[in-house]
Protein backbone atom coordinates (compact mmCIF):
# COMPACT_ATOMS: atom_id res chain seq x y z
CA UNK A 1 0.00 0.00 0.00
CA UNK A 2 1.46 2.74 -1.15
CA UNK A 3 -0.03 5.46 1.21
CA UNK A 4 0.42 5.60 4.91
CA UNK A 5 -3.47 4.86 6.16
CA UNK A 6 -5.23 4.77 9.25
CA UNK A 7 -7.32 1.80 10.79
CA UNK A 8 -10.57 2.97 12.41
CA UNK A 9 -12.45 0.51 14.04
CA UNK A 10 -16.01 1.10 14.65
CA UNK A 11 -16.54 -1.79 17.61
CA UNK A 12 -13.91 -0.12 19.85
CA UNK A 13 -15.53 2.97 19.29
CA UNK A 14 -18.96 1.89 19.60
CA UNK A 15 -17.70 0.21 23.03
CA UNK A 16 -15.69 3.58 24.18
CA UNK A 17 -19.13 5.32 23.58
CA UNK A 18 -21.46 3.02 25.50
CA UNK A 19 -18.74 2.88 28.11
CA UNK A 20 -18.46 6.94 28.97
CA UNK A 21 -22.60 6.87 28.33
CA UNK A 22 -22.77 4.31 31.56
CA UNK A 23 -21.01 6.33 33.37
CA UNK A 24 -22.35 9.57 32.81
CA UNK A 25 -26.40 8.36 32.71
CA UNK A 26 -25.46 6.55 36.15
CA UNK A 27 -24.96 10.72 37.11
CA UNK A 28 -28.00 11.70 35.78
CA UNK A 29 -25.90 13.23 32.61
CA UNK A 30 -26.71 12.73 28.63
CA UNK A 31 -23.67 12.42 26.41
CA UNK A 32 -24.05 14.48 23.03
CA UNK A 33 -20.81 12.95 20.92
CA UNK A 34 -18.17 15.03 19.43
CA UNK A 35 -16.40 14.20 15.86
CA UNK A 36 -14.59 17.00 15.01
CA UNK A 37 -11.46 15.25 15.34
CA UNK A 38 -12.62 12.76 12.85
CA UNK A 39 -13.58 15.88 10.56
CA UNK A 40 -17.28 14.43 10.99
CA UNK A 41 -16.54 10.82 9.34
CA UNK A 42 -20.30 9.16 8.72
CA UNK A 43 -18.97 6.06 10.21
CA UNK A 44 -17.67 7.46 12.84
CA UNK A 45 -21.03 8.64 13.89
CA UNK A 46 -22.89 5.79 13.57
CA UNK A 47 -20.55 4.37 15.57
CA UNK A 48 -20.91 6.50 18.71
CA UNK A 49 -24.81 6.90 18.28
CA UNK A 50 -25.01 2.86 18.44
CA UNK A 51 -23.19 3.62 21.90
CA UNK A 52 -25.83 5.64 23.38
CA UNK A 53 -24.71 8.94 22.21
CA UNK A 54 -27.74 11.12 21.82
CA UNK A 55 -27.10 13.64 19.82
CA UNK A 56 -23.93 14.65 17.25
CA UNK A 57 -21.78 17.81 17.41
CA UNK A 58 -19.08 18.95 15.11
CA UNK A 59 -17.29 22.49 15.09
CA UNK A 60 -17.78 22.47 11.01
CA UNK A 61 -20.64 23.07 9.15
CA UNK A 62 -19.07 21.03 6.49
CA UNK A 63 -18.90 17.88 8.57
CA UNK A 64 -22.43 18.80 9.72
CA UNK A 65 -24.05 18.44 6.39
CA UNK A 66 -21.82 15.91 5.46
CA UNK A 67 -23.37 14.19 8.41
CA UNK A 68 -26.61 14.51 7.17
CA UNK A 69 -26.11 14.11 3.43
CA UNK A 70 -25.19 10.21 4.80
CA UNK A 71 -28.73 10.29 6.15
CA UNK A 72 -27.57 10.14 9.82
CA UNK A 73 -31.03 11.28 11.34
CA UNK A 74 -30.27 12.56 14.87
CA UNK A 75 -30.26 16.06 16.35
CA UNK A 76 -26.95 18.12 15.54
CA UNK A 77 -25.21 20.34 17.92
CA UNK A 78 -22.47 23.96 16.01
CA UNK A 79 -19.86 23.32 18.71
CA UNK A 80 -18.34 26.08 17.37
CA UNK A 81 -19.80 29.59 18.01
CA UNK A 82 -21.68 30.43 14.75
CA UNK A 83 -20.45 33.18 12.48
CA UNK A 84 -22.54 36.27 11.97
CA UNK A 85 -21.94 35.70 8.21
CA UNK A 86 -23.45 32.11 8.29
CA UNK A 87 -26.42 32.57 10.89
CA UNK A 88 -28.87 31.47 7.56
CA UNK A 89 -26.96 28.35 7.11
CA UNK A 90 -26.56 27.58 11.14
CA UNK A 91 -30.98 28.07 11.66
CA UNK A 92 -31.28 25.68 8.79
CA UNK A 93 -28.82 22.63 9.75
CA UNK A 94 -28.65 22.64 13.19
CA UNK A 95 -30.89 21.81 16.21
CA UNK A 96 -28.81 23.93 18.56
CA UNK A 97 -25.98 25.92 18.67
CA UNK A 98 -23.45 27.89 21.04
CA UNK A 99 -23.39 31.68 21.60
CA UNK A 100 -21.61 34.24 22.72
CA UNK A 101 -22.37 37.75 21.16
CA UNK A 102 -25.89 39.47 21.40
CA UNK A 103 -25.02 40.49 17.65
CA UNK A 104 -24.60 36.94 16.47
CA UNK A 105 -28.02 36.34 18.61
CA UNK A 106 -29.66 39.18 16.74
CA UNK A 107 -28.84 37.51 13.15
CA UNK A 108 -29.89 34.28 14.61
CA UNK A 109 -33.06 36.02 15.73
CA UNK A 110 -34.26 37.50 12.07
CA UNK A 111 -32.85 34.41 10.27
CA UNK A 112 -35.23 32.21 12.55
CA UNK A 113 -38.22 34.96 12.31
CA UNK A 114 -37.71 34.97 8.38
CA UNK A 115 -38.68 31.12 8.90
CA UNK A 116 -41.11 31.35 11.28
CA UNK A 117 -38.85 29.07 13.64
CA UNK A 118 -37.69 29.19 17.09
CA UNK A 119 -33.95 28.25 17.23
CA UNK A 120 -32.32 26.62 20.84
CA UNK A 121 -28.81 28.19 21.89
CA UNK A 122 -26.77 27.70 24.86
CA UNK A 123 -25.57 30.55 26.18
CA UNK A 124 -21.21 29.94 26.42
CA UNK A 125 -19.61 30.62 29.77
CA UNK A 126 -16.27 31.82 30.42
CA UNK A 127 -15.14 30.24 34.00
CA UNK A 128 -11.55 30.89 33.23
CA UNK A 129 -9.86 29.16 30.48
CA UNK A 130 -9.80 31.95 28.52
CA UNK A 131 -11.61 30.90 25.23
CA UNK A 132 -15.10 31.29 24.05
CA UNK A 133 -17.82 32.29 26.76
CA UNK A 134 -19.59 35.46 28.46
CA UNK A 135 -17.57 36.77 31.21
CA UNK A 136 -19.64 35.71 34.47
CA UNK A 137 -19.89 39.64 35.56
CA UNK A 138 -21.34 40.45 32.04
CA UNK A 139 -23.62 37.39 31.93
CA UNK A 140 -27.23 38.62 33.44
CA UNK A 141 -26.49 42.27 31.32
CA UNK A 142 -26.01 39.83 28.27
CA UNK A 143 -29.31 37.65 29.00
CA UNK A 144 -31.08 40.61 29.49
CA UNK A 145 -30.70 41.28 26.26
CA UNK A 146 -30.92 37.66 24.60
CA UNK A 147 -34.71 37.21 26.16
CA UNK A 148 -35.98 40.47 24.02
CA UNK A 149 -34.84 38.39 20.48
CA UNK A 150 -38.02 36.47 19.02
CA UNK A 151 -37.22 33.02 17.60
CA UNK A 152 -34.78 32.71 20.36
CA UNK A 153 -34.56 30.22 22.88
CA UNK A 154 -31.89 30.25 25.23
CA UNK A 155 -31.67 26.23 26.54
CA UNK A 156 -29.53 26.66 28.95
CA UNK A 157 -25.82 27.39 29.93
CA UNK A 158 -22.44 26.16 29.08
CA UNK A 159 -18.70 26.17 29.55
CA UNK A 160 -15.41 24.86 28.21
CA UNK A 161 -12.93 24.16 30.34
CA UNK A 162 -8.79 22.54 29.82
CA UNK A 163 -8.95 22.97 26.33
CA UNK A 164 -6.95 26.38 25.84
CA UNK A 165 -6.03 27.38 29.21
CA UNK A 166 -5.81 24.31 30.61
CA UNK A 167 -8.29 24.98 33.37
CA UNK A 168 -9.77 21.77 35.15
CA UNK A 169 -13.16 21.43 35.44
CA UNK A 170 -13.25 21.32 39.49
CA UNK A 171 -16.16 21.06 41.71
CA UNK A 172 -15.87 24.60 42.39
CA UNK A 173 -16.28 25.62 38.69
CA UNK A 174 -19.18 23.44 38.35
CA UNK A 175 -20.73 24.80 41.20
CA UNK A 176 -20.02 28.24 39.84
CA UNK A 177 -21.97 27.74 36.76
CA UNK A 178 -25.09 26.08 38.48
CA UNK A 179 -25.27 29.14 40.11
CA UNK A 180 -25.26 31.38 37.25
CA UNK A 181 -27.68 29.36 35.40
CA UNK A 182 -29.86 29.80 39.15
CA UNK A 183 -29.58 33.35 38.85
CA UNK A 184 -30.98 33.58 35.23
CA UNK A 185 -33.76 31.49 35.64
CA UNK A 186 -34.75 33.45 39.05
CA UNK A 187 -34.25 36.84 37.08
CA UNK A 188 -35.57 35.96 34.06
CA UNK A 189 -38.50 33.28 34.67
CA UNK A 190 -36.90 30.91 32.63
CA UNK A 191 -36.73 27.17 33.06
CA UNK A 192 -33.02 26.00 31.70
CA UNK A 193 -33.27 23.00 30.09
CA UNK A 194 -29.39 21.90 29.90
CA UNK A 195 -26.70 22.51 31.96
CA UNK A 196 -23.60 21.75 29.46
CA UNK A 197 -20.58 21.44 32.03
CA UNK A 198 -18.52 18.52 31.13
CA UNK A 199 -16.44 17.28 28.27
CA UNK A 200 -13.97 14.29 28.27
CA UNK A 201 -11.99 16.11 30.72
CA UNK A 202 -14.38 16.10 33.07
CA UNK A 203 -14.86 12.35 33.65
CA UNK A 204 -12.99 12.17 36.74
CA UNK A 205 -15.13 14.82 38.24
CA UNK A 206 -18.45 12.33 37.51
CA UNK A 207 -16.64 9.46 38.30
CA UNK A 208 -16.27 10.42 41.84
CA UNK A 209 -19.52 12.12 42.55
CA UNK A 210 -17.98 15.62 42.76
CA UNK A 211 -20.52 16.88 39.69
CA UNK A 212 -23.04 19.03 40.78
CA UNK A 213 -26.74 17.01 40.52
CA UNK A 214 -27.66 20.18 38.01
CA UNK A 215 -25.13 19.35 35.35
CA UNK A 216 -26.96 17.42 32.76
CA UNK A 217 -24.86 17.47 29.26
CA UNK A 218 -21.73 16.69 28.62
CA UNK A 219 -19.74 17.14 25.14
CA UNK A 220 -17.67 13.86 24.75
CA UNK A 221 -14.63 13.24 21.76
CA UNK A 222 -11.66 11.73 22.87
CA UNK A 223 -13.03 9.72 25.52
CA UNK A 224 -15.26 7.84 23.22
CA UNK A 225 -12.49 8.10 20.19
CA UNK A 226 -8.85 7.79 21.78
CA UNK A 227 -10.09 6.23 25.31
CA UNK A 228 -8.49 8.72 27.45
CA UNK A 229 -9.66 11.59 29.61
CA UNK A 230 -8.11 14.65 29.07
CA UNK A 231 -7.19 16.27 32.44
CA UNK A 232 -4.37 13.81 32.85
CA UNK A 233 -4.49 12.42 29.94
CA UNK A 234 -5.12 8.71 31.58
CA UNK A 235 -6.49 5.62 29.45
CA UNK A 236 -10.31 5.35 31.04
CA UNK A 237 -10.94 2.13 32.69
CA UNK A 238 -12.90 -0.42 29.96
CA UNK A 239 -12.24 1.80 26.87
CA UNK A 240 -9.59 0.82 24.03
CA UNK A 241 -6.88 3.44 23.02
CA UNK A 242 -6.39 1.91 20.13
CA UNK A 243 -9.65 2.37 17.71
CA UNK A 244 -7.29 4.57 15.86
CA UNK A 245 -3.74 3.45 14.29
CA UNK A 246 -1.76 4.76 11.80
CA UNK A 247 0.50 2.39 9.26
CA UNK A 248 3.29 3.30 7.40
CA UNK A 249 5.57 1.62 5.37
CA UNK A 250 9.72 0.89 5.86
CA UNK A 251 11.39 2.67 3.09
CA UNK A 252 15.02 2.04 3.90
CA UNK A 253 16.60 0.48 6.53
CA UNK A 254 20.39 1.13 6.49
CA UNK A 255 23.11 1.71 9.10
CA UNK A 256 24.10 4.97 9.75
CA UNK A 257 25.77 7.26 12.58
CA UNK A 258 23.95 8.66 15.34
CA UNK A 259 24.88 12.30 14.56
CA UNK A 260 24.83 14.18 11.35
CA UNK A 261 28.37 14.53 9.89
CA UNK A 262 29.37 17.91 9.11
CA UNK A 263 28.60 21.64 9.85
CA UNK A 264 25.21 22.01 10.87
CA UNK A 265 22.70 24.51 10.77
CA UNK A 266 18.73 24.48 10.85
CA UNK A 267 16.74 22.04 9.67
CA UNK A 268 13.99 22.32 7.19
CA UNK A 269 11.39 23.77 9.72
CA UNK A 270 13.64 26.14 11.03
CA UNK A 271 14.84 24.20 14.02
CA UNK A 272 18.41 22.79 15.39
CA UNK A 273 17.91 19.25 16.63
CA UNK A 274 20.09 17.78 19.03
CA UNK A 275 21.80 13.68 18.62
CA UNK A 276 22.53 11.98 21.26
CA UNK A 277 26.25 9.84 20.28
CA UNK A 278 25.24 6.43 20.15
CA UNK A 279 27.60 5.15 17.71
CA UNK A 280 26.26 3.70 14.31
CA UNK A 281 22.66 2.76 14.86
CA UNK A 282 19.77 0.80 12.46
CA UNK A 283 18.03 3.63 11.11
CA UNK A 284 14.29 3.05 9.20
CA UNK A 285 12.75 5.36 6.71
CA UNK A 286 9.11 5.71 6.65
CA UNK A 287 6.59 6.82 4.25
CA UNK A 288 4.82 9.36 6.77
CA UNK A 289 6.27 12.65 7.81
CA UNK A 290 5.01 16.16 8.83
CA UNK A 291 2.88 16.73 6.04
CA UNK A 292 1.00 14.14 7.16
CA UNK A 293 0.15 14.43 10.83
CA UNK A 294 1.92 15.90 13.97
CA UNK A 295 4.98 13.51 13.97
CA UNK A 296 5.11 14.61 18.20
CA UNK A 297 1.78 12.48 18.57
CA UNK A 298 2.65 9.18 17.79
CA UNK A 299 4.15 6.40 19.60
CA UNK A 300 4.97 3.24 17.94
CA UNK A 301 3.24 0.20 19.46
CA UNK A 302 6.61 -1.95 19.17
CA UNK A 303 8.72 -0.47 22.18
CA UNK A 304 11.79 -1.45 20.70
CA UNK A 305 11.35 0.82 18.53
CA UNK A 306 12.19 4.83 18.76
CA UNK A 307 11.31 8.25 16.97
CA UNK A 308 14.43 10.27 16.43
CA UNK A 309 12.12 12.64 13.91
CA UNK A 310 10.72 13.97 10.77
CA UNK A 311 10.62 15.78 7.74
CA UNK A 312 7.63 16.63 5.57
CA UNK A 313 7.77 13.22 4.45
CA UNK A 314 9.80 10.67 6.35
CA UNK A 315 9.66 9.32 9.98
CA UNK A 316 12.99 8.62 11.10
CA UNK A 317 13.35 5.83 13.58
CA UNK A 318 16.35 4.07 15.68
CA UNK A 319 15.73 0.29 14.86
CA UNK A 320 18.32 -1.10 16.03
CA UNK A 321 16.69 -3.73 18.52
CA UNK A 322 14.55 -4.35 16.46
CA UNK A 323 16.39 -4.64 13.08
CA UNK A 324 16.58 -8.39 13.09
CA UNK A 325 12.67 -8.23 12.84
CA UNK A 326 12.14 -5.29 10.39
CA UNK A 327 12.83 -5.60 6.33
CA UNK A 328 12.01 -2.67 3.46
CA UNK A 329 8.69 -3.04 2.50
CA UNK A 330 7.31 -4.24 6.06
CA UNK A 331 4.18 -1.77 8.01
CA UNK A 332 4.82 0.00 11.34
CA UNK A 333 1.71 0.63 13.51
CA UNK A 334 1.57 3.84 15.89
CA UNK A 335 -0.83 5.04 18.60
CA UNK A 336 -2.10 8.59 18.09
CA UNK A 337 -3.14 11.41 20.53
CA UNK A 338 -5.52 13.81 19.82
CA UNK A 339 -3.25 16.58 18.25
CA UNK A 340 -1.94 13.43 15.64
CA UNK A 341 -5.40 11.99 14.79
CA UNK A 342 -6.59 15.48 13.78
CA UNK A 343 -3.96 16.09 11.60
CA UNK A 344 -4.07 12.57 9.88
CA UNK A 345 -7.52 12.47 9.22
CA UNK A 346 -7.36 16.34 7.79
CA UNK A 347 -4.77 14.78 5.64
CA UNK A 348 -5.69 13.80 2.06
CA UNK A 349 -2.52 11.53 1.69
CA UNK A 350 -3.58 9.81 4.60
CA UNK A 351 -6.18 7.62 3.90
CA UNK A 352 -8.61 5.48 6.19
CA UNK A 353 -9.92 1.84 6.03
CA UNK A 354 -12.77 1.29 8.53
CA UNK A 355 -12.97 -2.07 10.16
CA UNK A 356 -16.20 -3.81 11.88
CA UNK A 357 -15.59 -7.51 13.34
CA UNK A 358 -11.89 -6.67 13.01
CA UNK A 359 -12.19 -7.01 9.47
CA UNK A 360 -11.85 -3.95 6.42
CA UNK A 361 -15.42 -2.76 6.01
CA UNK A 362 -14.41 -0.61 3.27
CA UNK A 363 -11.80 0.69 1.04
CA UNK A 364 -11.07 3.98 2.49
CA UNK A 365 -12.00 7.27 1.59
Amino acid sequence: MSHPYLTIDLDKIEHNARTIVGLCREHGIEVTGVTKVTCGHPEVAKAMLRGGVSSIADSRMENIHRLKGAGIHTSYMLLRLPPLSGVEEVVDAVDVSLNSEISVLAGLSEAACRRDRIVDVLLMVDLGDLREGIWPDDLLPFVKEAVELPGIRISGLATNLACFGGVVPSEEKMNQLVELAREIEKKFGLTLKWISGANSSGLELIASGGMPRRVNHARIGEAILLGRETTHRRAWPNTFQDAFLLHAEVLELKEKPSVPVGVRSEDAFGKLPTFEEQGNVKRALLNVGREDLDVEGITPLAPNLTILGASSGYLVLDATSAADDIRVGDELSFYLNYSALLAAMTSEYVKKHLLRGGVPMEQGM
